[in-house]
């Protein structure tokens, strides 16, 4: 995400839910927005996966067969990490099906990325360099194909090199801005060096994943709710950003969960656990339950992210019953919710608002966030969770 972005997102994301939310609210937390449809719905996840899958594949790829583009409405550029977005979804279809044309889409996107970067997968921004590590390090576990990991390999490398002591600690946003942090430059970090020291048993890596975390939960995690913050520093006044964007919610619980996985420390699930119940009765991140609206742009993929990370947990067996049952809850509202009035049919967009139809454009970020919800919601069906 390119600084103009950043300071879009701050300006803009902040305003975005036009009605006032009283307090009644707490005590109905959801369904807000109008009652289940009177004639039973067959709520076809895999299915719609499937179908969803296939027309982003068609309506997005661009004429080369490298990337995918910005919109469906002709807009060709490309946007580096939304590509990492779309190879965690191929890769998702791929676990669920055992297709192998989503591993040839896969292969092809990965090789596809590092040619219109220039023919190399690093970038300027440590964010951005991260998603693709992380969806990179997935496809090498679901594939067993080492060019996955040689691409994971390389951008940790690279990545490590925006830890710094700057505002405490913490890896830097982007290579020109090493005084700014951010949750989006951490939590995700955390999340690829816990796997990465499962799968190598690198001591540094769970070092650096432990150390980051620290200076995370200490930095930006609001102490009285376990909600978490943007960043700090961003207008270098050394000043906490409060903004409440979904993903950072979902990287910080992926974040907690991975730590907890390779450690066995419960404090890292209590962590997880709190944020993720904070999450989903915070009535700026999920009014009536449902995750709000951050429009489309950077904003589109928001809940997308979240979601992936949320349903990790949900599927946890040391989560407490009464967490995992109503995270279930949470997510299959959210689901129901887009399949029945957030993508239009038969074109099968998806809408920024999931409890309203797509109107004009659909940005690629937008439609990869309701692509995760459909994979999330085929699976937690799977598991016996819906």
């Amino acid at each position: 995400m390119n600084i103009i972005t950043q300071h879009i997102k701050k300006v803009v994301l902040a305003g975005l839910i036009p009605v006032i939310l009283t307090s009644c609210l707490k005590d109905k937390p959801f369904p807000l927005y109008g009652n289940k449809p009177t004639t039973p719905v067959d709520y076809t996840f895999a299915a719609t996966a499937d179908s969803l899958q296939e027309k982003t594949y068609t309506t997005f790829l661009s004429a080369n067969g490298n990337y995918f583009v910005q919109n469906n409405a002709g807009n060709t550029n490309y946007n580096y990490w939304p590509q990492a977005h779309t190879l965690d979804v191929f890769t998702d279809a791929y676990l669920r099906t055992k297709n192998d044309i989503y591993k040839q889409r896969m292969k092809s996107l990965l090789d596809g990325t590092r040619i219109t970067n220039g023919n190399k997968y690093q970038n300027e921004y440590y964010d951005d360099m991260e998603w693709l590590a992380l969806a990179s390090l997935r496809a090498f576990e679901a594939t067993g194909d080492n060019d996955y990991m040689n691409a994971a390999n390389i951008l940790w490398t690279d990545i490590k090199t925006g830890k710094n002591d700057s505002q405490g600690g913490g890896i830097a946003w982007r290579k020109s801005q090493l005084d700014y942090k951010n949750t989006p430059a951490n939590a995700p970090a955390i999340i690829f060096a816990a796997r990465l020291y499962r799968l190598e048993h690198n001591a540094d890596d769970l070092a650096i994943a432990k150390e980051l975390y620290t200076w995370l939960k200490a930095t930006l995690v609001d102490p009285g709710t376990g909600i978490i913050y943007d960043g700090i520093n961003g207008d270098h006044d050394g000043q906490v950003s409060k903004n409440k964007f979904t993903y950072n919610q979902g990287t910080f619980i992926g974040a907690a969960l991975e730590l907890y996985n390779v450690t066995g420390e419960a404090g890292y699930l209590a962590d997880a656990v709190r944020n993720a119940t904070a999450t989903t009765k915070d009535l700026d991140i999920s009014p009536g339950g449902l995750l709000k609206s951050e429009g489309q742009g950077d904003g589109g993929l928001f809940k997308g992210i979240l979601v992936r990370y949320l349903t990790l947990l949900t599927l946890k067996d040391d989560v407490p019953a009464a967490n995992r049952d109503a995270y279930a809850k949470f997510l299959k509202y959210n689901a129901e919710t887009l399949f029945t009035k957030g993508i239009s049919r038969p074109d099968l967009m998806v809408s920024p608002d999931w409890k309203a139809k797509p109107s004009g454009t659909t940005d690629l970020t937008t439609q990869i966030s309701g692509v995760t919800m459909m994979e999330a919601a085929a699976t937690l069906k799977a598991a016996g969770k819906f």
